[in-house]
């Protein structure tokens, strides 16, 4: 299944916010627990706009997170429901924009509204397109035993069923020594 590449990026943003919690992380910790880790991780995904490094910024992304995890295994009609909430909520104004090297793209919000309410829009932004395309059932959760990891199916079959490769070799090594002991 294929997007816009805005609407990738942005779906590529919201699995990597939303894998930061302890149960989708290799460490098994918070890797959203500081501002650091929050600039860190808008730089590796080429996060613009206002940015304001404090504490209550950290305490919306990380609410914001929550959100976006909570919606991403909702049904589709859930799911426009709480989309259509959220832009609501951030009184989003689609846009196009053209900045920083990136080719025209869709803007929900002004670049200096508060980060958490761009990441809300944004986020939204890209689930539209997900909803709009009866791509839902693309948006999955991981199915290793021991992690609660999002990802985007966007492989030509949809088959994908782990987060990343290692949970995958995890859960075929755990099957092998199953058979392995049956036998």
């Amino acid at each position: 299944m294929h997007f816009a590449p805005d609407t990738e990026d942005l779906l590529a943003f919201n699995v990597a916010l939303a894998n930061t919690v302890p149960s989708s992380t290799r460490s098994g910790t918070d890797e959203l627990s500081s501002t650091l880790q929050l600039q860190a991780l808008l730089a590796i995904h080429g996060y613009t706009g206002r940015v304001d490094r404090d504490d209550a910024e950290l305490g919306d992304v990380r609410a914001a997170r929550l959100e976006l995890r909570r919606i991403w295994a909702l049904d589709r009609d859930s799911m426009a429901s709480e989309v259509n909430a959220m832009l609501r909520d951030t009184r989003a104004l689609p846009q196009l924009a053209r900045h920083d090297g990136f080719d025209w793209h869709l803007h929900a919000t002004r670049a200096d509204a508060p980060l958490a309410e761009r990441i809300r829009a944004e986020g939204a932004l890209a689930l539209v397109d997900v909803i709009r395309s009866d791509g839902t059932d693309r948006l999955r959760i991981c199915e290793a035993d021991d992690c609660e990891g999002l990802f985007a199916d966007l492989s030509r079959n949809g088959s994908r069923r782990y987060c990343t490769v290692r949970c995958g070799n995890r859960m075929n090594m755990v099957a092998h020594r199953r058979r392995q002991s049956a036998e």
